[in-house]
């Protein structure tokens, strides 16, 4: 039987969708942002680096599709509502939301000040609510509307691999509030899901997978025996962010090599 083409795009097309990703600057950003944008829909860039966006959305630009990179601080009320508010202008709608932003700080836990500690807090958790918050309202109005949190395998266990105090507890904290706030707005239409990626190569992580003694530590605990990249997360993105999953709500995925499993 040939491949339905119009049944794919059916399931996974966003023609006509709006999606929001924050750290749209970043590796996991672009990647999300190119398969959006190839999969029909306008993308924004949303990143406190904003010439970061900006270079992402030139490479979104070649596909042809609609794409904006906006300056904004996920941990500023006011700069994370000026930033909805403008893709809303620009767009009249939004109706993805990626959480995406993040950031991590590595120490001992005794040697974590509360000003680290309180940082990753407002990036990793704080940002993802006033995102959430922000768009909520126009997406309870439509009644449809998706956001897709970015946690981690971090946030189900411990780490035996490197000290990450503050940023297993943040990505911890990611799991419930998606869970959580999946039940309060489910019924309105709204639903809410997050991705929980194994070890990737990124920029936040580029320092200890160089580290061949952890880079091996790695690979020995993960069943398949790889470290991913930003582009294993795609499939969930689009999965989650399209019609394919309109029946998932306040589930995590992890993608993990097996991480979780074994």
């Amino acid at each position: 039987m040939p491949v339905s083409t119009d049944y794919l795009v059916r399931l996974f097309g966003l023609e006509g969708e709006v999606a929001f990703i924050t750290g749209g600057g970043g590796a996991i950003g672009a990647a999300t942002a190119h398969a959006y944008a190839r999969a029909g829909a306008t993308v924004v860039l949303a990143d406190k680096a904003q010439g970061a966006a900006e270079r992402v959305a030139d490479g979104v630009k070649e596909l042809g599709g609609p794409v904006v990179a906006l300056g904004v601080d996920v941990t500023q009320e006011r700069s994370v509502e000026a930033a909805v508010h403008e893709a809303s202008r620009q767009f009249g709608k939004v109706d993805i939301l990626v959480n995406n932003a993040g950031i991590n700080i590595r120490k001992p836990p005794h040697e974590l000040t509360v000003a680290d500690w309180q940082a990753v807090m407002d990036v990793n958790v704080t940002g993802y609510f006033l995102c959430a918050r922000a768009v909520g309202p126009s997406m309870l109005a439509q009644k449809s509307g998706r956001i897709i949190n970015v946690a981690s395998i971090m946030g189900f266990r411990g780490s035996s691999i490197t000290t990450n105090l503050a940023y297993n507890t943040s990505k911890g904290a990611v799991v419930n509030f998606t869970r959580t706030l999946a039940g309060e707005w489910a019924a309105h239409g709204v639903r809410v899901n997050g991705i929980a990626p194994t070890y990737l190569l990124t920029p936040l992580t580029q320092a200890l997978l160089s580290d061949p003694a952890h880079h091996a530590k790695i690979v020995a605990r993960t069943p398949m025996g790889t470290v991913g990249a930003p582009e294993d997360l795609v499939g969930a993105m689009l999965y989650l962010g399209s019609q394919a999953s309109r029946l998932v709500t306040g589930h995590i995925l992890a993608v993990d090599g097996g991480w979780l499993a074994w």
